[in-house]
Order: structure tokens, then sequence, then C-alpha cells
């Protein structure tokens, strides 16, 4: 059972941010700082990436540990079972510590990651089809301890990623249990 009220919970949950968050901010910051420029949440652009790098032809999305369900395997979930469509290299983590299946209204929650992640696989490959590169960076890569330090190695592996790989695709994360 929900402890907040319909409205605190509607309240609480109106105030969460879709873009300019603080991952977005401090990688967008260490780049920038870096010598990159980039567009940032272009609405010309589907799925709106949160950085896009026109001159490589590069799109990277930062993504919240809980909003896109990250290590959360939706086979083993019994509300999900029936919806699971297979295991997908983007979402094959295990045990990430930022996201807990939330315990009430578990069939909605089921059918919103599901969603999410339905979506997040249609973008990176329509990018891909594209031939656009895609870097998806994930929450935990720079959350914790250590985070000046995680920010600076994340920017590093994109840089590296832009400038001298010819990989399709990146994934970074971190803090998997």
């Amino acid at each position: 059972m929900d402890v907040l009220s319909p409205e605190s919970r509607h309240k609480a949950m109106s105030h969460i941010r879709s873009k300019d968050t603080r991952p977005e901010k401090q990688i967008r910051s260490a780049l920038f700082r870096a010598g990159f420029r980039y567009r940032i949440c272009d609405k010309r652009y589907p799925g709106k990436p949160d950085l896009i790098f026109p001159r490589y032809y590069a799109v990277v999305f930062i993504n919240g540990c809980f909003w896109h369900a990250h290590g959360w395997d939706s086979s083993r979930h019994p509300i999900a079972s029936s919806h699971a469509n297979g295991a997908n290299a983007t979402y094959a983590h295990e045990g990430c510590r930022y996201f807990r299946f939330p315990s009430s209204n578990q069939e909605f929650w089921s059918n919103k990651f599901r969603c999410n992640r339905e979506r997040d696989e249609q973008v990176i490959k329509y990018y891909q089809d594209q031939c656009w590169r895609v870097c998806l960076v994930w929450e935990c890569a720079i959350r914790g301890k250590n985070s000046r330090r995680r920010i600076e190695n994340v920017k590093n592996q994109i840089m590296q990623w832009l400038e001298e790989s010819g990989d399709p695709y990146l994934e970074i994360s971190g803090n998997l249990l």
C-alpha cells in the first residue's frame, strides 16, 4: 500500500524531470569542458537523445536506473512474465543497486517498465538503422562514492568512443551487484 495520499503522490511525481537531470548536467558539463559541442534534447531527433553529436553521427542517452528498469529481469517477475519478449543486450544486466521494483501497484509498474524498454529498444534500433552510433549511459555509472572520478571516467569513455572508436554501440554501466 502506498504511504502517500493520491494528491501527495501526484505532487511528488509531477516534480520528476525528464530532461536536465543531475546526471545529464554532470556529463554535459564534463564534455563541454573537454571541448565537445553538442545539441541537447532536440525534439527533431526521435527519442530526444540527451546529447546529439551531429559531427560524429552519434547520440548519447543518459538513463535513470529506476525509470528504465536497469537490472530488472522481466521474465522472472510474476506480473511481467506474460509480457516478456525475450532478452535484449541493452537490459542484460542484473542487480543494479539503484533499481528496486515497487511493492505497490505492481501491474502498473510492470507495464510501465516494459513499455519504456520497448520504446528505448525501438529508438536505439532507429539510430542504428540510420548508421548513427548510440551510447547508453546508466545513472549508476556516475552515482555513488567518488562520483567526480566516475564522471571523469564516463567522460573519457565517451570521448574515446567519439574520436577513436568505430563501435556503433557503447553502454556504460556501474555499480552492479
